[in-house]
């Protein structure tokens, strides 16, 4: 779901010009397909070039073509937004690759998997160890069944990253001005009231695109617990948007707007101007993933910064990461089963977490890097505490846009709480299987 990432097609593939060899696709594959000459891997990734996702990839690429003489992988330039809005005429048409990185959830992966244009990886998932390597929160997102619901049923792709949301805080700014690091949500809101009454706005927000939505639904976490998780991402139970979980979410949500703890303007913002905006010393704090570490780790260099989970909640936003897919019609499966078997490598994805990542199956003495470190432990105790949320968008298909439209009124004010959860409501109803 998560998109601050994936930016800059042409930047991608001109950093992995070294790593990715260009060649002619392959002309067959399995299930059905003509056999692919088994020398060209055909690869979609969106992941930057300078992320922790796009190095690790990049030195899989390196160790794939050392460990498979005479094959070649073939990337092409694609960008989040392509895959996500294309990918289902492509992958139903004779021009889909080998493997490619798609989003996880009901309404993505689980759309493409219910459509059957994707590859069931069960067999292989079992025999080559993948399913030792995930916790179950992790795997949660690999597995889809028949209405491409998550959770359960067969395996349709493999994440070998994980993330999670957190809280990034300037520490000069919050030195300069006294505020202490808050551990409850009594101490954020008196924090957030300290800067404003100095005259700055505190927390960095982006309309226009996911992270404004993931601050409602991490507010509602604060008051949930995980069968009303199940409920809503799950179809385990019936979700009400007008229970205690999800008004205090939007009335909290609307209240911080008026209050100018996040900024009117702020709702045509892109997550992209709110991460800059951050790396640029403007905020105090940006809620938001995982997948802004790497970034801001080597990109920050006037201030000192951390992180720190939202205080008062057992939960969180997070999941595996976006998922190695293998489209029905690749012609070349093997070699993909072989990619994948390569970025589950502790060499790939203790690399991974060196560079800022999430790894899944990485040695934790091999993580050298203090902030690296801290990062990975917040994560494991939350995978050990069942602690990852999902993200709001993934119930049913479209409700992404949902969440952005409507979030975007109750931050201009163009609509009151109550229109907020029963448009939330309407969209979700319609697009969730009946109970």
């Amino acid at each position: 779901m998560l998109k601050a990432r994936k930016r800059g097609a042409g930047l991608l593939a001109a950093a992995l010009a070294g790593a990715l060899t260009l060649a002619l696709s392959g002309c067959g594959g399995s299930d059905g397909t003509t056999a692919g000459d088994g020398k060209t891997l055909r690869l979609w990734h969106y992941e930057g070039p300078d992320s922790a996702m796009g190095q690790a990839w990049a030195e899989a690429v390196r160790e794939f073509e050392k460990t498979h003489p005479g094959v070649k992988v073939e990337f092409e330039e694609k960008g989040f937004e392509q895959i996500q809005k294309t990918a289902p005429m492509i992958l139903n048409s004779g021009d889909a690759p080998d493997l490619m990185e798609y989003n996880k959830g009901n309404a993505t992966a689980g759309l493409l998997s219910r459509q059957g244009l994707l590859t069931d990886l069960s067999s292989e998932a079992s025999a080559r160890g993948w399913d030792k390597k995930l916790s179950d929160s992790v795997e949660t997102t690999s597995r889809y069944n028949a209405d491409g619901v998550m959770g359960s049923g067969k395996w349709y792709g493999v994440p070998n990253y994980a993330e999670y949301t957190m809280a990034y805080y300037n520490k000069d700014l919050f030195e300069k001005h006294d505020v202490d690091v808050p551990t409850t949500f009594g101490e954020l809101t008196d924090a957030l009231a300290a800067f404003k009454a100095k005259g700055i706005t505190p927390l960095d927000n982006a309309g226009a695109e996911y992270i404004a939505h993931q601050y409602v639904y991490q507010l509602a976490l604060s008051e949930a617990d995980r069968s009303w998780v199940d409920a809503y991402e799950l179809y385990q139970g019936r979700t009400d948007f007008h229970d205690e979980a999800w008004t205090h979410a939007a009335e909290t949500f609307a209240d911080w707007v008026k209050k100018g703890y996040i900024a009117k303007n702020s709702s045509g913002t892109k997550a992209e101007d709110a991460g800059v905006a951050f790396i640029s010393g403007k905020y105090p704090v940006l809620f938001s993933g995982s997948w802004w570490f790497g970034r801001f780790q080597s990109e920050i260099d006037t201030f000192d910064w951390g992180t720190f989970l939202w205080p008062g909640s057992d939960l969180t936003l997070g999941s595996g990461g976006n998922l190695w897919v293998v489209p029905k019609g690749a012609k070349n499966k093997e070699l993909a089963y072989d990619f994948i078997d390569i970025t589950m490598t502790k060499k790939i994805q203790n690399l991974l977490g060196n560079k800022g990542g999430v790894p899944v199956a990485a040695d934790p003495s091999a993580i050298t890097d203090p902030q690296s470190k801290t990062l990975i432990e917040n994560f494991n105790t939350l995978s050990e505490n069942d602690g990852l949320a999902f993200y709001p968008d993934w119930p049913v298909p479209g409700f992404y846009d949902v969440l952005v439209s409507e979030t975007q009124k109750l931050i201009t004010g163009s609509a009151t709480t109550d229109q907020y959860l029963d448009a939330l409501q309407k969209a979700y109803d319609a697009g969730a299987p009946k109970q």
